[in-house]
């Protein structure tokens, strides 16, 4: 028999519609009447609690994020906005690889923190020309046609029922609908840098290289004659994102620790060949739990491990080498960093283990820099890292003096993570960091195959990252699992 159940969820919207606080929510039926809707019909253009209970508690939009939390985000947003302002979203397009085959889909991470969906050609309004922010979003409506082909669709009226928002439409329709709520706006600000190529309909009507767009034009002939500008809103997405909440730190604590876990059993086994361990760290992430790579690992064994950004991942791996892998898993969209260097052999050499602890030492230290009350930036923790790792390689009879370290040392200690690897772009390094931000710490060596430096260390990259959590005392590191003591790697074999 079928099993026939309501859908239900809480209302979250704005005190004048439903004259409730999100947290005083009523519940609804998906249908908002109470409808029974078998759970075989149900459709929509991701997971959802109802359809998906593995993977989502009662509540949750996302993977440990709430509906409640995706409200608070839109609030702090329209708190920092001017009066009588509009902040517009766009998803990010479907990319295609070649014709009609495209690339895994991956949402713009400013239009995914304000609303948790996760389907393409949809725009999110923030809007603030009245006391109240007004929340539209505008999706591809139902098309039965169309999901036979792409799969399911949420539609317009799951955009309210289940994403909260006040008003929505067919994105289809954007040339009607936005010149009603543009009207009446003194400020617009919008995230459409990404929208570089007319690849959806969404694209076409804001592309943002021509000046010559519709929606260029709809700024420049407003119905009471005034113009507007569109202003970046990377900044105040920025300054939003960059302190995580405890469920935003929870999140990444799971990825971390899957990841952590996976690296840590990769280094219980030689390898032949840098392709294989690729293999094993993308199966691995995801059975384990993670919904995907977080980014292209670097699997770097011997000289390759030189290039910071090695990716080809195609080279066999000596017995003798050590193996450089900068590797993680994306949950929930979330991510966390980790890059862990090892013997392939499974026990470091003399020369191997000089190395490897020097660098060791000073991601310990900078580490334990990541918490409030130490006062300091990225930058100025990077000036501890390279002071460190200068005095340390003095004690390894290295040639320290001039550029050595631009060379030795050529990239910055850490940067801020969380739904991108590199997150928050607008927030500076020499920032201090604050309770709630997260961030990376990934000291490293690289040695040239030249005459400056000592023979026996040439040829020889090594790098140690972990994901923080900055706190106001103890810094939570975020990717513990990855065992990188020398006595607990080489434990690993035995």
């Amino acid at each position: 028999m079928r099993q026939i159940f309501r859908v239900i969820r809480p209302v979250i919207r704005n005190g004048v519609r439903h004259g409730k606080r999100p947290d005083q929510a009523r519940w609804f039926t998906q249908s908002r009447r109470c409808m029974q809707v078998s759970a075989a019909d149900l459709q929509f253009g991701q997971p959802v609690h109802e359809t998906h209970p593995h993977l989502l508690k009662a509540g949750e939009l996302t993977r440990g994020i709430t509906a409640l939390e995706y409200y608070q985000r839109r609030q702090k947003l329209a708190a920092l906005l001017p009066e009588k302002s509009i902040a517009i979203l766009a998803a990010a397009d479907v990319k295609y690889r070649s014709g009609p085959v495209f690339y895994p889909f991956h949402q713009n991470t400013d239009f995914f923190y304000l609303t948790g969906f996760q389907e393409p050609e949809a725009v999110a309004i923030i809007d603030k020309r009245s006391s109240e922010p007004v929340f539209h979003l505008l999706v591809r409506e139902k098309d039965a046609q169309a999901e036979l082909w792409e799969g399911a669709r949420s539609g317009t009226q799951a955009a309210m029922d289940v994403f909260n928002a006040d008003e929505s439409g067919d994105v289809t329709q954007l040339s009607t609908l936005l010149p009603k709520i543009l009207d009446g706006a003194t400020n617009v600000y919008t995230n459409l840098q990404h929208l570089s190529t007319p690849d959806s309909s969404v694209s076409r009507f804001f592309n943002s290289t021509s000046k010559d767009s519709k929606f260029s034009s709809m700024l420049g002939r407003l119905n009471d004659g005034s113009k507007l500008q569109a202003q970046s809103l990377e900044p105040l997405m920025s300054e939003i994102r960059v302190l995580k909440s405890q469920a935003e730190v929870a999140v990444m604590r799971k990825a971390g620790q899957i990841s952590g876990r996976v690296l840590t059993d990769a280094m219980r086994q030689p390898w032949e060949t840098e392709k294989d361990l690729h293999a094993f760290l993308d199966y691995q992430f995801r059975i384990k739990g993670c919904d995907s790579e977080a980014y292209v690992p670097v699997v770097a064994s011997g000289k390759n491990a030189l290039g910071i950004h090695y990716v080809r991942n195609d080279e066999e791996i000596n017995d003798g080498s050590m193996i450089l892998t900068d590797a993680g898993g994306s949950y929930g969209g979330y991510i966390t960093d980790i890059t862990r260097t090892w013997p392939n052999s499974g026990k470091f050499t003399d020369l191997q283990r000089d190395l490897y602890e020097t660098v060791l030492q000073v991601q310990r230290s900078c580490v334990a820099l990541c918490r409030e009350d130490a006062n300091l930036s990225l930058d100025e923790i990077h000036n501890v890292a390279t002071r460190s790792l200068k005095d340390g390689l003095k004690r390894l009879n290295f040639d320290v003096s001039g550029n050595a370290m631009d060379i030795l040392f050529p990239h910055h200690l850490g940067h801020h993570i969380g739904l991108d690897v590199h997150d928050c772009r607008k927030i500076p390094r020499r920032d201090k960091l604050k309770d709630g931000m997260c961030v990376t710490i990934e000291p490293g060596i690289y040695v040239p195959d030249n005459d400056r430096w000592p023979a026996w260390f040439r040829g020889m990259g090594i790098r140690i990252e972990d994901s923080i959590c900055v706190t106001k005392g103890h810094p939570l590191v975020l990717t513990t699992e990855a065992v990188k003591e020398v006595v607990d790697i080489e434990a690993l074999r035995h």
